[in-house]
């Protein structure tokens, strides 16, 4: 009896996949127009949770620009990863009580941090180990570095092939994961290998429209960082409003679901 349960345990899959809709590669833009509505619903509190955000990145970019010095970068780059989620988690809590027609408050988007702990620390887990593998892969790829003063193009170019590979590999993985992991992780209560996987085979079912949607991300945190990370201010509710439209349109549930 002992050795049958055992079999059914190891025969088991370490984790379920949440089944996903394929939608238009345009409906990121739909989703960044119904952020925008959350937001000009709740701007007190998006902006509240957009200067929290932004504390991180314009310290990053006032430090480099009055020290000159870039080895700070990748550390606040790490807690950057582990701290966002949980203001994310914040502003899903907004986005969903907008969706049930609840008024949002600030007060019950902290509480939502603890709705799922266990996945949430998860998540930010995952993320830190990635984030401290793509330091250490910097690292190893930063001995292809020329040693000469002014390094040519030519010379430089070993280095920063294999420094963009790598860097868009990590990318791919960490935007797969992230994509729609911490909002199936609050909602859900899910254990975090269900959330992770779920994620990964939504992204993969749309590529179309996730290859939209990541350019849509870097071109607004690109914008942010052009403005010393005040621009965060604004961005990050509205990309994380916009995130929640688009696990509401991706991910499926029992019951047909729409927010306009």
């Amino acid at each position: 009896m002992a050795k049958t349960d055992v079999s059914k345990n190891l025969n088991k899959p370490f984790a379920r996949v949440i089944e996903s809709n394929v939608v238009d590669s345009s409906s990121p833009l739909h989703w960044l127009a119904l952020a925008l509505k959350d937001f000009a619903r709740a701007p007190a509190i998006a902006l509240a949770y957009g200067a929290l955000f932004s504390i991180i990145p314009i310290a990053i970019c006032l430090f480099v620009i009055s020290s000159s010095n870039h080895l700070v970068i990748l550390p606040a780059t790490i807690a950057f990863a582990l701290i966002g989620p949980a203001f994310a988690t914040g502003l899903y809590d907004v986005a969903w009580e907008l969706e049930k027609g609840h008024t949002p408050t600030f007060r019950h988007s902290l509480k939502s941090m603890f709705r799922n702990p266990v996945g949430e620390w998860g998540f930010a887990i995952v993320l830190f180990i990635l984030m401290v593998a793509w330091t250490r892969v910097a690292a190893l790829i930063h001995v292809l570095y020329p040693s000469a003063t002014n390094p040519t193009f030519e010379e430089l170019l070993a280095f920063l092939t294999l420094g963009s590979i790598a860097g868009a590999c990590f990318l791919v993985v960490v935007f797969g994961i992230s994509a729609f992991t911490p909002q199936i992780v609050v909602e859900r209560r899910v254990d975090i290998m269900t959330a992770v996987v779920s994620s990964l085979k939504a992204v993969h079912k749309n590529p179309k429209a996730m290859f939209s949607w990541g350019l849509m991300i870097i071109c607004l945190v690109g914008f942010s960082i052009l403005t010393l990370g005040f621009g965060f201010i604004v961005t990050m509710p509205i990309l994380a409003f916009a995130s929640w439209h688009a696990y509401i349109a991706v991910i499926k549930t029992k019951r047909p679901r729409s927010y306009e």
